[in-house]
């Protein structure tokens, strides 16, 4: 079986990745056979040894993505495709955002077996442990996708993250890079001053609280509520995913400017906004073990494919703001820095809050501090201590 203090292969190939799309269904299962798992025969229907693999395992699982959008079309996409390359072993009932369990609550969700799995926003686990905060992007860290994978890789983060989902009671198969996210607001707001006083939804945790620390009047919002509270003026501005996402959404009916940082930093708060696949540890167990690595290697190819084509749409979006009127508006060098300097302490205070929360953290700080790297230096955090 897979070690699991170590995350699925992930190295990103964004060409080979997008090449999928356009490709027929047998050139794509090729494409997971070999890119995911290495060989044709690692997924023959052969495996199915046992007579309870043979009924088939099914598993309800609901994404944060909405029905109708780019994302959500991904993920029903992938759902098929786990069937066929597990023989029938594995099946994936796919449930879009809130059809089930509401948006906060899916992981209690899959726990408590109402649901048995999770396509999810990373960002949304602060509320169930201090130690989420650090399970996907947060104000001025890691920002970029490859960042993330040394992280999980190199310094021991998808290990420890196995081990919070597993007192959870559910089972990280693997994150899923997606995006950068967005803050789309009523009123321009082009310096770090003009935070103070805005009516800001952020989704809760250190995002929120950095936002806080800069005078705005943050509120915690599931995503099927955004764009209502921007239509009817309940809120000033709001971050949620990307430019694509939030196009079909239709965010530009609604807010005229599209806040983000510097050109050395384009997302201040959520620079990479992780998703997650998990299943109820129940579930996983009932798993053949060449099918529990399986699913491991699967979900890294969900990554690749769905951070392409997220990224492909994007690129379609952003001349269609133009078109639409949307201005897109930059904050300065100056501006970030003033941002780091109320996040950084706030990342210790979460850090800070237990055990968990520290050892992860501190696989985050090594990885900063990696001279390939290279967000921190030791001058950087002097004076802050991290009890672990």
């Amino acid at each position: 079986m897979q070690d699991n203090q170590h995350p699925p292969r992930l190295t990103t190939d964004l060409a080979s990745a997008s090449d999928t799309l356009t490709k027929t269904p047998a050139s794509r299962r090729s494409f997971l056979k070999t890119a995911a798992i290495g060989s044709a025969a690692a997924v023959a229907a052969p495996w199915i040894g046992n007579a309870q693999a043979q009924e088939g395992i099914r598993i309800r699982m609901q994404s944060s993505w909405q029905p109708g959008t780019t994302g959500y079309s991904i993920f029903e996409t992938w759902c098929k495709r786990v069937a066929e390359e597990t023989g029938g072993e594995v099946t994936i009932e796919p449930f879009p955002a809130g059809a089930v369990a509401g948006a906060f609550e899916v992981a209690d969700a899959v726990r408590n077996g109402v649901l048995d799995g999770q396509n999810w926003f990373t960002v949304y686990w602060p509320g169930k442990m201090p130690a989420g905060v650090f399970l996907t992007a947060y104000p001025m860290g890691l920002s970029m996708p490859h960042q993330w994978d040394i992280m999980f890789g190199a310094y021991g983060g998808f290990g420890l993250a196995k081990d919070l989902y597993r007192k959870q009671g559910l089972e990280l198969l693997g994150y899923v890079h997606h995006d950068m996210n967005l803050i789309h607001s009523k009123k321009p707001l082009r310096s770090f001053d003009d935070f103070k006083g805005v009516k800001l939804r952020m989704p809760g945790g250190i995002v929120a609280e950095t936002f806080a620390a800069a005078g705005a009047r943050t509120t915690l919002l599931p995503g099927s509520e955004v764009y209502p509270a921007l239509e009817k003026g309940t809120i000033d501005a709001a971050d949620y995913v990307g430019a694509a996402v939030n196009y079909e959404l239709g965010f530009w009916q609604v807010a005229d400017y599209i806040i983000m940082g510097p050109p050395s930093t384009p997302c201040l708060h959520q620079a990479v906004d992780l998703m997650d696949v998990a299943v109820n540890r129940r579930v996983f167990e009932r798993m053949s073990p060449k099918t529990q690595d399986l699913m491991h290697d699967l979900v890294a190819a969900y990554s690749r494919e769905h951070y392409a084509a997220i990224q492909k749409a994007n690129a379609e979006a952003w001349p269609k703001y133009k078109e639409k009127g949307v201005e897109i508006i930059h904050l300065t060098e100056n501006d970030a820095d003033r941002f780091r300097e109320v996040a950084v302490p706030l990342w210790f205070k979460w850090a800070n809050k237990d055990k968990d929360a520290a050892r992860l953290f501190k696989a985050h700080l090594d990885t900063m501090m990696d001279p390939a790297v290279a967000l921190l230096t030791p001058e950087d955090i002097k004076g802050y201590e991290l009890n672990l």
